[in-house]
């Protein structure tokens, strides 16, 4: 080892002090290494930044150079940010600022340069001598609160001044604009995404720390890069997101034009992230000479600044433009692709990670801010009120305050004077007391001092339950998210194009109206819409199933092969089932057990279930509601949103009491009349804002006075107060039916009686069904034995409250009706095949009782023969 030696200081002794040069060797590499990881070249997760960027925002801001003021000479800001944080060459800190004002860099620029900043066509700027700058609002929304003790300062390179080590954003940066750089050993490469995607992505994640990448995904689809293009294929993006490693494949974005001389052009009005404009002029002229890509006659670069990219390639009469296009996509920048390597220093460490780490650590980030703030806030409002306090005793005892000073002979003698009078001063008081100005004794300004004093007071209290509780304090992150999204948020410029291995589902499911069956026992089966065939009022019906002898269709409505279907049990659990994974099968199969789709247990039955067209969208799932009602007359709303993230095991949709059961389920829009019918023949009106929305796991609140022991609910319905072409259909056990318009039924508060809606006799049998309709539309029965008939609601006549209403079916002996619901009716396209149903609505199920001679005799239809049912 003696070579290896050698000698590392030598003093006046002569003495020597040998190390080993391999290690002293390694020893400073991995100092410069972690000197250049952590001090320049990759970004802090938390506010997106590396050590140039912050230190050019926050020496703006020292230099109130911000979105409201003149700009200044870029020069200024270069010689502040190298004088006093950053002791590098001035050409970095230049460039930097530079890259920040130009918008096809970044996807919000953070500073508002004046002047010649460069071009997308390769042109640098003028010098920082030529060139103006100052803040953007985006960049004043990362420095807000930094002077309110909300991030940790360091000294700066000389320890003559202290400068940030993060700022306390409010704007998720680093998955906004991106990040590239090349340390040692390592690199990052962070792409821009979308800021109103991200936002709602952190919302999601505040709401629900459980949710997964997957579902994040949803709220962030892929980047959104400022020059716009199309991103061609979503595997490598999934993967990015999900992993922090990927790759992303983008495009241009071009159409065909028309020449008035019929001559054909490929106008590009978009080209890649990071793509020289006329860099790719020169490659395509290259292609052509070099024979590689024929059919072009001329290329042109029409871009300009205020227009946007136009690049103009003229091609020869004999071309074939798509193949060209293909060509360019093949051989030049048109197509490129982008490496994710999402690195980021994570408490000073280097970290790869996926999108939701990355939310993660910026909430988590905004939730420290957000704490810090408020402690600030609240120790200088204290101080201030203590101050207020001193002035609101020496007002009401200002004679001898008076008196008291003018006797003293010092100021110190004065101020221990006040504190010495008993009146419960200290030091800070009395001070501030002596400091008083005479203006502020008279009667105006000593109100004043009241008013602010008793604010002061319920900011404190405020302040004190932020700090105590955290769910207040993701409510204010979420809120401020929320304003920032709107001040800043743009649409996407990046189209995204799945590939043809990447098609979702849907893409292949072809869209059309089901009738969904839910049978007694539990069988579920899809059938096309079109194998029901309309009768008149009065028939027999057809066969709807082929059901065991105990069994019976429960629950028959329409819904479109792309919906979502929420199972509501009468245990008050949900659960979800996409309409296009429910087998299909004939109108008279059994179907398939429901436990064999979803995890319902055995003891379970679905009591109802609510066709939701549009689960996966925000807007639609925030503005609905689930209406639940029970037999006992409870009733419960709970947001939509409480049932948008599906489980395999359900979840709680309401709480049940000892003997009570869920009896129905309505989707609403928050501003219906909600009517409730019960078996003995009464019905009850009131207002949807009766009843407040309570999250899953509430019992309700009483809707209509029901007799436990004799008496139970049989259907709900709710009604838009501006439905005014509807009436109330109702229908007994024995097939007599008859509309009544609404506005016989009074509006009430909940909780009542109600009214009579039919005249309950041994002929009609117990109330079965109510359902809202129009004469539009057409009314479904099933009966226990499984006959199923439709009618059109127009030929079921309205009359009053008190009647019994007309026959509607004819059933056999020990037949009963099980279940309605209405759809809509439409023209048939072609002579000979049954109507289209274009909307399904709501559906009405019969109650279990009755459930005893279920077996069918012989049954006709209007065009068939009889035929018995098994």
């Amino acid at each position: 080892m003696e070579e290896n030696l050698t000698p590392l200081e030598t003093n006046d002794s002569n003495r020597t002090i040998l190390i080993n040069i391999e290690e002293q060797m390694k020893t400073a590499y991995i100092d410069y290494s972690m000197s250049v990881i952590v001090g320049r070249a990759l970004p802090d997760v938390r506010d997106g930044l590396k050590p140039v960027h912050r230190r050019v925002l926050y020496a703006m801001n020292d230099l109130g150079i911000t979105s409201g003021k003149p700009y200044k000479k870029s020069a200024r800001v270069v010689g502040e940010v190298l004088g006093k944080y950053h002791p590098h060459g001035d050409a970095s800190v230049y460039f930097t600022m530079v890259r920040m004002a130009q918008d096809w860099s970044m996807r919000h620029t953070m500073i508002d340069g004046q002047g010649n900043f460069g071009s997308q066509d390769g042109d640098g700027p003028a010098a920082m001598r030529y060139t103006e700058v100052r803040l953007q609002k985006f960049a004043e929304a990362m420095l807000e609160d930094i002077e309110k003790d909300t991030v940790d300062f360091q000294l700066n390179f000389d320890d003559s001044l202290e400068e940030p080590t993060v700022l306390p954003t409010r704007i998720p940066q680093l998955l906004v604009n991106g990040s590239t750089g090349i340390a040692v050993g390592m690199a990052t490469n962070m792409l821009p995404h979308n800021l109103g995607e991200v936002i709602d992505g952190c919302i999601a994640f505040i709401d629900n720390r459980e949710i997964t990448v997957e579902e994040l995904m949803k709220y962030v689809k892929a980047p959104d890069f400022p020059t716009g293009g199309i991103i061609y294929g979503m595997d490598g993006v999934r993967q990015g997101l999900a992993t922090g490693h990927g790759r992303v494949v983008l495009r241009g974005k071009m159409h065909i034009d028309t020449k008035p001389s019929g001559r054909e052009q490929i106008i590009i009005t978009e080209v890649p992230y990071q793509v020289n404009r006329d860099t790719l002029c020169d490659k395509i002229g290259q292609l052509v000479i070099a024979k590689t890509i024929e059919g072009i006659a001329h290329v042109n670069n029409e871009s300009n600044q205020k227009e946007g990219t136009r690049i103009v390639i003229d091609l020869k009469r004999d071309a074939v433009a798509n193949i060209v296009m293909n060509q360019l996509y093949k051989f030049t920048e048109l197509q490129t692709s982008f490496g994710i390597n999402n690195v980021a220093l994570v408490k000073g460490r280097p970290k790869t990670l996926n999108l939701r780490e990355l939310i993660y650590e910026f909430v988590d980030f905004r939730h420290e801010v957000v704490v810090r703030r408020t402690k600030f806030e609240l120790k200088e409002a204290q101080k201030r009120a203590h101050l207020l306090k001193g002035y609101l005793i020496a007002l009401d005892h200002l004679d001898e305050v008076i008196a008291m000073i003018r006797s003293s002979a010092t100021p110190e003698i004065a101020k221990d004077n006040l504190v010495n009078a008993g009146w419960g001063l200290d030091e800070i008081q009395a001070k501030a007391i002596l400091e008083l100005r005479l203006q502020r004794l008279t009667g105006m300004e000593r109100d004043k001092i009241r008013e602010e004093y008793d604010n002061l007071m319920k900011l404190i209290a405020h302040l004190e339950e932020l700090l105590s509780n955290e769910g207040l304090r993701y409510d204010l992150i979420k809120k401020e998210l929320a304003e920032v999204k709107e001040k800043f948020a743009t649409p996407r410029k990046s189209e995204i194009t799945y590939l043809a291995d990447e098609m979702n589902i849907l893409d292949f499911i072809p869209e059309e109206d089901v009738v969904i069956t839910v049978s007694h026992l539990g069988y579920i089966k899809r059938t096309s819409a079109t194998e029901y065939r309309q009768q008149r009022r009065g028939g027999r019906g057809a066969i709807g199933s082929k059901t065991r002898d105990e069994d019976f269709i429960e629950h028959i409505f329409v819904a479109s092969t792309h919906h979502t279907l929420l199972f509501f049990t009468e245990k008050g659990r949900c659960y979800w089932l996409k309409v296009h994974e429910i087998p299909e099968g004939e109108k008279n199969s059994k179907g398939r057990a429901i436990q064999n789709l979803m995890q319902l247990p055995s003891d379970d039955k679905v009591r109802a279930v609510i066709d939701i067209p549009k689960l996966e969208d925000r807007e639609f799932v925030e503005k609905h509601y689930i209406i639940l009602c029970t037999k006992q007359g409870i009733i419960k709303k709970t947001e939509l949103a409480d049932f948008s993230r599906p489980r395999q095991t359900g979840v709680n949709a309401i709480t049940i009491v000892e003997g009570d059961q869920l009896l129905d389920a309505r989707l609403t829009d928050g501003d219906c009349e909600i009517m409730m019918a019960v078996k003995s023949g009464r019905a009850i009106r009131f207002p949807e804002g009766k009843v407040r929305p309570t999250g899953r796991g509430a019992i309700g609140v009483t809707a209509i006075e029901v007799d436990e022991t004799s008496d139970e609910v049989i259907g709900m319905i709710c009604v838009k107060t501006d439905e005014a072409d509807k009436t109330v259909l109702v229908v007994s056990e024995k097939g007599f039916g008859k509309r009544t318009p609404i506005d016989e039924y009074r509006v009430t508060n909940r909780g009542g009686k109600g009214v009579k809606t039919i005249n309950i006799t041994d002929k009609t049998g117990p109330l079965v069904g109510i359902l809202d309709v129009t004469e539009k539309q057409d009314l479904m029965i099933s009966c226990k034995s499984g006959l199923t008939i439709r009618t059109a609601i127009s030929d079921i006549r309205e009359a009053g409250r008190a009647t019994q209403g007309v026959k509607l079916i004819n059933l056999q002996e020990k037949d009963a009706i099980a279940s309605l619901t209405t759809i809509r009716e439409v023209e048939e396209e072609l002579a000979g095949e049954g109507p289209e149903i274009e909307e399904g609505l709501q559906g009405s199920a019969a109650g279990e009782e009755s459930t005893e001679g279920t077996t069918g005799g012989n049954t006709e239809g209007a065009d068939e023969q009889p035929q018995s049912i098994e």
